[in-house]
């Protein structure tokens, strides 16, 4: 593992300290030596009050959290071009509700480090957080131009490009054809680089809703691609409840009806109630 990437990992970005062998530790600097054992403290600090709960320490977490700050800001003052270091505090303050402060730090870290695939990434979600979809998206592409075979960018763009789609358009960087294609080509990435997060596939045959002119034979095949991946029962039959939807939107009525007929748990009859009458009013035509 080149350096580089052992303190990118360190700077918690996506909650992961990398563990460090001997041939590393021995290329430590002194910085990154003590950004390691910050993160690592952070780390813990984060992990006791998640497993507290509501039971939490609040004034003992804010005074440990003041004490990180106070690490940090030491660190930086020592090592002001440290890139990973600004990465890593601006993490830490966006955790705090400093956002702010933190798009400041990662934003410096940027500046030092246009390389780094994390902090562009980082950057594009608190922006768009902020509501300032136009300007995530080039953080967001930036990301992906560095790491292209990392699922998460691809997936963080598909969802802006879906959330903020009048933002865009309205804005004439993109029309609508060109967003749409873009925001799908996004999320079937995603599915492509990780087949096995059923969350992503899920949101790719979803995208097919979001679009101005979708393909629903496409969109049929990638629900019942995702039903014979879902590990339960009421997964597999919110797989048929869309595959059912589709079915009305394309005439295929007698499959529609079959397929909601499939559809018994109990959780799912809402849903499955709202497609009934719209099937029995089509069955009349």
């Amino acid at each position: 593992m080149d350096r580089r990437r052992l303190f990118l990992m360190l700077v918690g970005l996506l909650a992961v300290v990398a563990p460090v062998g001997a041939a590393e530790a021995v290329r430590e600097t002194m910085a990154e030596r003590t950004l390691r054992r910050i993160v690592e403290h952070q780390k813990e600090i984060f992990a006791d009050a998640e497993r507290q709960g509501e039971k939490a320490d609040l004034p003992s977490i804010r005074q440990q959290l003041q004490r990180l700050t106070h690490d940090y800001e030491l660190l930086l003052r020592e090592n002001p071009e440290f890139a990973a270091g600004y990465a890593a505090y601006g993490y830490l303050l966006s955790k705090t509700a400093m956002r702010k402060e933190a798009i400041a730090m990662l934003l410096k870290a940027n500046q030092l480090d246009p390389d780094i695939a994390l902090v562009k990434n980082q950057l594009g979600a608190m922006l768009a957080e902020e509501g300032q979809p136009l300007q995530a998206a080039p953080y967001f592409l930036a990301a992906i131009q560095l790491e292209p075979n990392e699922p998460l960018y691809h997936y963080q763009l598909g969802t802006l490009l879906a959330e903020a789609r009048e933002d865009f358009v309205k804005a004439g960087q993109w029309t609508r054809a060109a967003l749409d294609a873009a925001m799908q080509h996004a999320f079937q990435r995603t599915t492509e680089l990780a087949p096995d997060r059923f969350a992503f596939a899920y949101r790719f045959a979803e995208s097919f809703y979001d679009l101005e002119r979708p393909d629903w034979e496409a969109a049929l095949k990638a629900w019942s691609a995702l039903e014979e991946k879902a590990p339960t029962p009421i997964e597999r039959q919110t797989m048929r409840l869309h595959a059912a939807n589709i079915c009305l939107k394309t005439g295929r009525l007698a499959h529609a009806r079959a397929l909601l007929e499939t559809v018994d748990e109990p959780a799912l009859q809402g849903q499955k109630a709202r497609l009934l009458p719209q099937l029995a009013e089509a069955e009349k035509k």
